[in-house]
């Protein structure tokens, strides 16, 4: 059994300018610019960005339309607790004109007793 032979200078050097020649054989074999198939890769990215703008503006549609939703939402709450507030007032206020009758009536009963 033959030992692990370490190889030279000259074997590294060479295998370097085989992969440095494979790099460059791999990079000219690429399509060009004007190459048909680089075009219609190019027209479908294009087409993607397209729809995906669509649907950005879409959505963004969407969230404008929700976000006024919620806010005519909120007016109207906001609107039905004032006129609560109004009514318990009022309410509020009857009873207290209805309390201060009929204290003014025991008053005065207490009075004609006398």
């Amino acid at each position: 059994m033959s030992g692990f032979k370490e190889p030279s200078l000259a074997d590294r050097q060479k295998a370097a300018q085989q992969a440095r020649q494979n790099m460059l054989n791999k990079f000219r074999s690429q399509p060009g610019l004007d190459d048909p198939a680089v075009k219609q890769r190019q027209a479908e990215r294009e087409a993607h960005a397209a729809e995906r703008s669509k649907a950005r503006l879409a959505r963004e549609a969407a969230k404008a339309e929700q976000k006024r939703r919620e806010t005519e939402a909120a007016a109207q709450a906001a609107a039905q607790l004032a006129r609560e507030k109004e009514e318990a007032a009022a309410r509020e206020l009857a009873l207290e004109a209805e309390r201060k009758a009929a204290r003014d009536a025991r008053y005065a009963a207490r009075k004609k007793r006398k």
